[in-house]
């Protein structure tokens, strides 16, 4: 690997993959309804041989039932996908779901997409989701000698007609020495097409030639017709046993978390030194800041007790008492870590135990009782309430004139 692009290529990175087993001949899903009706921005392998650069937008159903997705499962995870990037902050606009081209897929994949951010570098993979037939589960067996397949009791019987390969023991073992087991196996492992013609053959000429390879005795090795018999016998299967398919959705996620930095940053347009991280409350690393409007020593048994209050109702806290700092410069440094909420603490509290809320993004605070402001804070955090409900229930603060107002009140409170 060779390192470029900033973050995005790199030789150390983090994966998260989901590997879900699925019957190759029914590849529903019990939720698919839960996501049918998704919209996806979908870039097919058609429309890129046209050279077309804008994505069809479909809904899953539609892509699905149209062949445009393989298959279900497949689709349904396509929309977990979706959810989830849409959900942590990954903008609409900038995300498409692109096909893989024949000449791109691998040669064991049934279909594959990659949910593709666009960036400063351009379009980027950052999810791949591929239904990788059976392909891993047939070479591990293969190399380990052992079945990986799922055994399923059936309601009815299934009755079949099978091309068995059966050995004649007293001619099969002394004929072939050390190679008589690797030739039976190769023989059973034999699709049923290629086990026929050996059966014309043995009928025909009375005998074939084996070629093995890849064991400790390759070579090639004749069977002849009294030596074994190769004819249909009749199955009853109560159980029915196969391989199953994987459906591969793989997260990279240092790329989705460096797209997410990069749809969440912007900088204030009335100053474009102040830049604002607008992560949504799940995904900022600290959900509320708090802080002192001064150094005075008041406020200090506030400060860690709403701390530990807000904690122990499950929202991490930080707490800013530089009093060598302005709090509009406290403010926007938080805004620049993606904190959402922030409580101050003014010469107001010390009067009536009231504090102010600000919200990150329009910058708009309102005041409340410090009680009802962290329960706030709280439901804002779980999404239970949104910002324009606080608006709507609390006091809005005129911030233009805070600073004068706050200048009156500590003096009064301290002459």
């Amino acid at each position: 690997i060779s390192p470029r692009s900033g973050l995005l290529r790199v030789r150390e990175f983090t994966m998260a993959e989901i590997e879900h087993y699925v019957d190759p001949t029914n590849k529903d899903h019990s939720r698919f309804d839960e996501v049918a009706d998704i919209k996806l921005p979908l870039l097919t392998g058609s429309m890129q041989l046209a050279e077309e650069t804008v994505p069809a937008v479909m809904t899953i159903g539609d892509a699905v039932s149209q062949g445009v997705i393989d298959n279900k499962t497949l689709g349904y995870f396509m929309g977990r996908i979706y959810l989830f990037l849409t959900a942590i902050g990954i903008k609409t606009d900038l995300l498409r779901f692109r096909q893989h081209m024949r000449n791109e897929m691998a040669h064991y994949a049934c279909d594959c997409w990659d949910a593709e951010i666009y960036t400063s570098y351009g379009w980027i993979e950052c999810v791949g989701c591929a239904d990788r037939s059976a392909y891993d589960l047939r070479v591990h067996s293969a190399s380990t000698k052992k079945k990986l397949c799922v055994r399923e009791h059936l309601a009815e019987p299934l009755v079949y007609e099978k091309l068995v390969c059966e050995p004649n023991n007293k001619l099969f073992g002394p004929k072939l020495k050390r190679a008589a087991k690797p030739v039976q196996e190769y023989l059973e492992s034999l699709p049923v097409e290629e086990l026929a013609e050996v059966k014309a053959a043995l009928a025909k000429d009375g005998k074939a030639t084996v070629t093995l390879t890849g064991t400790a005795v390759d070579g090639d090795y004749e069977i002849t017709s009294d030596m074994l018999t190769i004819e249909y016998q009749t199955k009853i299967e109560n159980t029915r046993e196969y391989t199953p398919n994987v459906i591969e959705p793989s997260f990279g996620i240092g790329r989705i978390l460096y797209a997410l930095i990069e749809h969440s940053y912007s900088v204030r347009a009335e100053d474009e030194q102040r830049g604002v991280l607008s992560f949504n409350t799940q995904m900022s690393p600290f959900k509320c800041l708090i802080l002192p409007i001064s150094g005075n020593p008041s406020f200090k048994p506030f400060l860690q007790n709403t701390a530990r209050s807000l904690r122990n109702v499950g929202v991490p806290a930080r707490i800013d008492d530089a009093a060598s700092v302005s709090i509009g410069r406290r403010y926007s440094r938080n805004d620049e870590l993606g904190t959402p909420f922030a409580i101050t603490f003014d010469f107001m509290t010390l009067k009536d135990n009231t504090v102010t809320l600000r919200e990150r993004d329009s910058t708009k605070q309102v005041r409340g009782s410090l009680e009802d402001i962290v329960e706030l804070v709280k439901n804002l955090v779980s999404g239970s309430v949104t910002w324009d409900d606080a608006l709507a229930k609390f006091e809005l603060v005129d911030t233009t004139s805070e600073a004068d107002a706050e200048s009156a009140t500590e003096s009064k409170l301290f002459e």
